[in-house]
């Protein structure tokens, strides 16, 4: 459905900015969003409905299980006719993501993990970076700030779903941010890059919740379990400016 829409396989689009933060949206982010709702809740009607592109019910909170969709995460890449783009799937049980799917169709890529059963790609099992020393590790980035350039620069797709995959499929070594993000951008892909081996928290060090009442998360660090005190205690100071009070 989405490659029907995308640009890169000489398709036209129809996108806009969105009013509340201007980011970009596409006529297949909300194909996409519907037709996953009605075919997952339909799979699953005791579940609750998280998603970028549909309206936020607070009954989810009250549901043991809930869909954790985005539908076209990346959708700068989508837009411009790249392949760094992936639909991202998560089934969150008591907080934690269950099973998780991500599709990156225009890189022939399916990746898929079930807690406690490990992660694949294209059905081979994967096993996360296992680097044990911070400088040189492989970073998805276009630039790196002054402090942080003892680390090595690797493709960067726009999905962060897709950055993170990477560390499960030891193509990275670490993926940082220090902003607020959504809990349907990584759901998904941190579960597959917990079960290849990776160590996964928010930018303070601390785990990750799911189908909260506010779905952000301050910061996130995915990486080799190795360097991840290490990766925290680099960027502790950056976060703890950077967070509103309380984060």
């Amino acid at each position: 459905m989405a490659m029907r829409r995308w640009p890169g396989a000489g398709h036209s689009l129809d996108s806009w900015a969105k009013e509340h933060d201007r980011s970009p949206v596409s006529e297949a982010d909300l194909e996409v969003d519907r037709f996953l709702k009605r075919e997952l809740c339909a799979l699953l009607p005791s579940a609750g409905w998280l998603s970028e592109e549909s309206v936020d019910h607070p009954e989810r909170l009250e549901k043991g299980l809930c869909w954790l969709v985005d539908p076209i995460d990346g959708t700068r890449d989508f837009i411009r006719g790249r392949t760094g783009w992936a639909i991202s799937v998560a089934l969150i049980s008591a907080q934690r993501p269950l099973i998780a799917r991500l599709v990156a169709p225009a890189r022939g890529e399916w990746w898929q993990a079930t807690a406690g059963r490990g992660a694949l790609r294209n059905g081979q099992m994967l096993a996360a970076s296992q680097r044990r020393e911070l400088a040189g590790a492989r970073v998805p980035a276009d630039s790196l700030p002054r402090e942080d350039r003892d680390l090595a620069m690797v493709e960067k797709p726009n999905s962060i779903a897709l950055r993170i995959a990477m560390v499960a499929a030891n193509e990275a070594d670490l993926v940082a941010t220090l902003r607020w993000g959504y809990e349907w951008d990584v759901a998904s892909a941190t579960l597959i890059a917990r079960e290849a081996g990776a160590a996964v928290s928010d930018a303070f060090g601390h785990a990750l919740a799911y189908n909260k009442r506010d779905p952000r998360a301050f910061g996130l660090l995915v990486c080799a379990p190795a360097i991840h005190q290490a990766a925290v205690d680099r960027i502790a100071t950056r976060a703890a400016e950077l967070a509103p009070r309380g984060a």
